[in-house]
């Protein structure tokens, strides 16, 4: 790798991923191996607010440079100021780890000597290094595509990563462990109660298991002694949430109090409850992510995506349970139009077979 600054220099390496949570989550390997292929480098990466809780503790990090996800007037300020500044820093290598168009004109803004990305149509030359994209729905995980780049970068990268080596990696902060622990005061749930997360929202329709079946699956759950659901989301779900805890009390299955609506939680804290969690059930997303950075037992829901590029990438000794449908031709999909109409993908799932698939993981702890 030719370099501008001097050879007494420490290396500087910026990562360009700036959104979202389970795509920069799903970067932490690649940051890992950086660092210990380049132990002394200025490793830096670049990332939107909504993410940043994400990379922000990372050991591995020298720098974190968070920017806001702008639209407009707004964005184009911010970019041209933002580029600057990091044209100013002197950068040798940058990776977009994104491939899209910001992501790129930022890369191409630090005028690295080695600027590595995805060979897409209308970005391609603001790369010097480009990594051909995937074209469909090859199944092959995500992270394999995140490390592709870091093998233009050096060599010993050739290696695939494998989920026991590199793991995804959201260290959990000692203020965010004591702010959960405030949270189960004030829920009234104790060291003798198991909690169960259940992340039951999806910005994405496509991705929206009905609400009734996860209300289903929250009463079957905590029925059992001494069981505490807690159903999470963002603030803008939380009438979702309400309705979710309300039909899992819909009769006395679910002893009042034992499913709690628990939206708004910041991403460091979500982080935090998961070491306290004894399962977390959801559809691929961001939290889905963030379980698998821990060691909670996990049901991952899927609809119109495949495992085969978005399972939970985590050692193969952590339970995990998949639920998805059986074979169908509009499986996966591009999650603009659903061909059938009627969701099936998703719809197709009943409540029966998440429970039967959270009680088996309950029950090898």
């Amino acid at each position: 790798m030719r370099r501008r600054s001097t050879p007494d220099a420490p290396l500087k390496i910026l990562l360009v991923r700036p959104r979202l949570i389970g795509d920069v989550l799903l970067t932490t390997p690649v940051i890992r191996a950086m660092r210990r292929r380049y132990p002394d480098a200025e490793l830096v990466y670049l990332v939107e607010a909504h993410a940043a809780p994400v990379v922000s503790p990372n050991p591995h990090l020298s720098e974190t440079i968070v920017i806001r996800h702008r639209h407009g007037v707004r964005r184009l300020l911010e970019d041209l100021r933002l580029a600057i500044q990091l044209r100013a820093r002197r950068f040798d290598v940058a990776v977009d780890m994104h491939g899209g168009s910001r992501s790129g004109w930022l890369t191409f803004a630090t005028g690295a000597r080695m600027r590595v990305g995805y060979d897409v149509s209308g970005r391609s030359w603001m790369y010097t290094h480009r990594v051909a994209r995937p074209v469909g729905y090859l199944p092959r995980h995500s992270v394999f595509s995140m490390w592709d780049l870091a093998a233009v970068v050096d060599a010993s990268f050739a290696d695939p990563p494998t989920p026991a080596r590199d793991r995804l990696e959201m260290p959990v902060t000692p203020a965010a462990a004591a702010a959960v622990s405030r949270r189960f005061e004030q829920l009234g749930v104790t060291a003798a109660d198991e909690v169960v997360v259940m992340h039951a929202a999806a910005g994405n329709e496509f991705r929206r298991w009905p609400e009734a079946a996860f209300g289903a699956v929250a009463r079957a759950l905590a029925a059992a002694h001494r069981r505490v659901v807690l159903v999470v989301g963002s603030h803008q779900d939380a009438a979702t949430i309400d309705r979710i805890v309300k039909a899992a009390h819909a009769d006395d299955a679910a002893p009042s109090g034992r499913v709690h609506a628990a939206p708004g939680w910041p991403l460091d804290e979500l982080r935090a409850l998961m070491d306290r969690a004894v399962l977390f059930v959801g559809g691929d997303s961001g939290p889905m992510h963030i379980a698998a950075a821990s060691d909670v037992p996990i049901v991952a829901i899927f609809g119109p995506t495949l495992p085969a590029h978005w399972a939970p990438w985590r050692p193969a000794e952590l339970p995990l349970a998949i639920v998805e449908p059986g074979p169908l031709d509009c499986r996966p999909c591009d999650q603009r139009v659903c061909a059938p109409g009627d969701f099936r993908c998703l719809r197709s799932l009943t409540p029966d077979q998440v429970v039967a698939a959270a009680n088996q993981l309950l029950e090898t702890q």
